[in-house]
C-alpha cells in the first residue's frame, strides 16, 4: 500500500504490515520515508487509544500540517480491541491519498 500526497510517496508497505483502524490505514514506522514527518504541538487524546502524536507532512514539494498522526503510548485495552500492537504506527489526513 502508498501513501501519497501531491505526487509524493509518503510511506510504503506491504498490506500485510498496514492496520486498519476506524476507516484509517495506519503504516509501520519503518515504511514512511525518512525525514517525510515533522512533529507538531497539536494536542489530542482519545478516549481508548491515548495520547497523539500528531506530525507535519513535508517531503519532496508536498506539505501538509497536521497530515499525519500515531499512537506512542497505547492506553490499556487498546491493542486487545484491535487486535495487533499498533503503537507508533502512522495514519494519514483524507488529503494524503492511500492505495493497494
Amino acid at each position: 500500500m502508498k501513501a501519497v500526497l501531491d505526487g509524493v510517496v509518503i510511506a510504503e508497505a506491504d498490506r500485510d504490515d498496514v492496520v486498519s483502524i476506524e476507516g484509517n490505514w495506519y503504516f509501520p514506522p519503518r515504511a514512511v520515508r525518512e525525514g517525510a514527518l515533522n512533529e507538531s504541538p497539536t494536542p489530542y487524546t482519545c478516549p481508548w487509544k491515548g495520547a497523539v502524536q500528531y506530525w507535519n507532512v513535508s517531503l519532496d514539494g508536498a506539505e501538509l500540517a497536521d497530515g499525519a498522526w500515531s499512537y506512542p503510548d497505547l492506553r490499556p485495552g487498546a491493542v486487545e480491541r484491535v487486535g495487533t500492537d499498533f503503537a507508533g504506527y502512522v495514519a494519514f489526513d483524507r488529503k494524503v491519498v492511500v492505495s493497494d
